[in-house]
């Protein structure tokens, strides 16, 4: 059974300041998720489901589905502050969905084989999606997950900090726990992350560290979904509070329901973090391109 391709694309991008989902960057003005669909393709994945907002819909389509449409089966996923909740109600205060594991279960009826996730805003490179296309191809099973762990250095922005997926994995490259760090960035001592405090905490350059590149067999969707539903009841007042994908994979490791083994990968990441960061992504696929890495155009 072929892989599906779930892309989380229904950020703001507050600190960007713009619809950086769709923004042009490739030489033909492609967005970074086109990259990764076509990498995908490549390495065996048959259908991609977008997770979007119903007030982007228009200009998603637009930009970037019609000309993904044609390639690969395509379908599309909302998430809006009341998807998967059930019985439960939102509060009338929070002004935006309950974050990535929320966009999980709203694209949960499409979901139907091992899938990966990936961040629509992130350039993984085609040696990640190879493996864990692999992984999911041959090894996924309901009790058995992947993700692909990048070298932090690899993942920095040169225009300020950015929040990582740090992860602890043991002698059998397995992960063993994650922990999100905001505020990472390379200081002249090295890399560190700041806590709320102000305290700066070293961080090796090898650090494995999540980039949302997950690879989960279908199984565990109803187990999520519980999760979420403890998680709004718990965090009703807290307005600010997410349901992030390493909250469910966490719950599952230390439960000893579950192992997921660590892909490691050292590709370099390119992402939009801040506007700053677009020349490096543009130059980057341009250099890609040049090398023979992607075709011009792309599709």
């Amino acid at each position: 059974m072929q892989p599906i391709l779930l892309i989380l694309a229904a950020g703001v991008g507050s600190r960007y300041g713009g619809l950086k989902q769709v923004d042009g960057m490739g030489p033909g003005g492609e967005a970074i998720l086109e990259y990764s669909v076509y990498d995908a393709i490549r390495a065996g994945f048959g259908k991609v489901v977008f997770v979007i907002r119903k007030d982007i819909e228009a200009a998603f389509r637009e930009k970037v589905g019609a000309r993904i449409e044609k390639r690969i089966p395509t379908v599309y996923a909302f998430q809006e502050m009341d998807t998967a909740l059930g019985a439960l109600s939102a509060p009338r205060q929070r002004e935006k969905p309950w974050g990535t594991g929320h966009a999980v279960l709203a694209a949960a009826p499409y979901l139907d084989a091992p899938f990966a996730t990936i961040n629509a805003d992130d350039f993984y490179g085609a040696d990640a999606f190879r493996a864990l296309g692999h992984f999911l191809q041959r090894d996924c099973r309901p009790e058995r997950y992947g993700m692909v762990a990048y070298r932090l250095a690899n993942t920095l922005s040169e225009n300020g900090a950015v929040s990582r997926g740090v992860c602890a994995v043991n002698a059998h490259g397995l992960l063993t726990g994650v922990v999100e760090r905001t505020q990472i960035q390379r200081f002249p001592e090295g890399i560190a992350y700041t806590d709320g405090d102000g305290a700066r905490h070293p961080l090796g350059e090898h650090t494995p560290v999540s980039m949302n590149l997950w690879g989960f067999h279908h199984a565990i969707l109803p187990e999520a979904e519980r999760q979420f539903h403890d998680f709004v009841q718990e965090n009703r007042e807290n307005l600010r509070a997410e349901f992030y994908i390493p909250t469910v994979v966490n719950h599952l490791i230390q439960a000893g329901k579950i192992q997921l083994q660590a892909l490691p990968c050292d590709s370099q990441w390119y992402g939009v973090t801040y506007p700053e960061d677009k020349a490096t992504v543009q130059a980057a696929l341009r250099a890609m391109t040049n090398a023979g890495q992607y075709p011009q155009p792309l599709w």
